[in-house]
């Protein structure tokens, strides 16, 4: 299996996940040009992409779906709460509907050699997940747009080898900065999204003696820095219960202007 994020922020998130035989996306936040000159640079093209995995309905998460289902015909996997907003509010213009693929959380699907599960998450979408992706014995997720995780999410995220996680935010930059009180508050609230601290909280939760690689994603841009991710995650897992430090697994962080390397287990 092979992961690699082509981008990851608050201003747009497309992450390719794939085998030798199957090739998908995960959200197409970004433009049609961005996402297919980052699958060329790891030596695909789009029209091999044989399905978009949609966490939810949010620009950033969106921003291309029409443009490529128009073109490629690219099936759209997506929770049907997603679905019947992306439908009613026409946010992506016209497309095939036959095109939208409804999945179910919890419930597994198969595209190729890859088995699929979404898994619930708390965000304040319509009926948002994250992704879980199994081939032969590898397992990889992309684990983003949450404001709290709980034992459930735990249990389902256990045992992976490559994991792409939110740590969107450092909660005083937050705080003094110059965002709107609601704003704020949605963010830090329970159904927002993950700060440095319970992103290195949550990874502490999920480390094994097998895990191969964790990706630092979605970040803030007026929020947070890529350092201050990366240091306050490491020191999370040094600090929490659990056997591990944070020097004891490679952690990078995704760039939202760049492709980042392409992870393969």
């Amino acid at each position: 299996m092979e992961m690699c994020s082509i981008a990851s922020g608050s201003s747009g998130n497309c992450i390719y996940a794939g085998t030798e035989e199957s090739h998908l996306l995960i959200d197409a936040g970004i433009s049609g040009k961005r996402i297919e000159a980052g699958l060329n640079e790891i030596g695909l093209k789009t029209e091999e992409i044989q399905g978009i995995l949609v966490t939810h309905e949010h620009i950033d998460h969106i921003k291309s779906l029409g443009v490529l289902a128009r073109k490629y015909g690219i099936p759209m996997y997506a929770t049907k709460g997603t679905i019947d907003w992306i439908v009613e509010k026409q946010a992506i213009g016209k497309v095939d509907e036959s095109l939208f693929c409804p999945v179910v959380p919890e419930q597994e699907f198969v595209i190729g050699d890859m088995t699929i599960c979404p898994v619930r998450t708390s965000h304040d979408a319509a009926e948002p997940v994250a992704y879980i992706m199994r081939s032969g014995k590898k397992s990889m997720a992309v684990l983003t747009d949450l404001g709290k995780y709980d034992d459930h999410l735990v249990d389902k995220m256990q045992g992976l080898d490559v994991l792409l996680l939110e740590a969107n935010h450092d909660v005083h930059m937050l705080e003094v900065g110059t965002y709107p009180y609601y704003l704020k508050k949605r963010i830090l609230g329970d159904n927002g999204h993950l700060s440095n601290e319970l992103s290195g909280q949550l990874l502490g939760e999920l480390l094994h003696d097998g895990f191969k690689k964790v990706i630092l994603g979605h970040l803030s841009k007026e929020n947070n820095y890529p350092d201050l991710a990366y240091e306050t995650v490491r020191l999370e897992v040094t600090m929490g219960e659990n056997p591990y430090k944070g020097s004891d697994f490679p952690i990078t962080v995704a760039r939202r202007d760049q492709v980042s390397e392409l992870v393969c287990v």
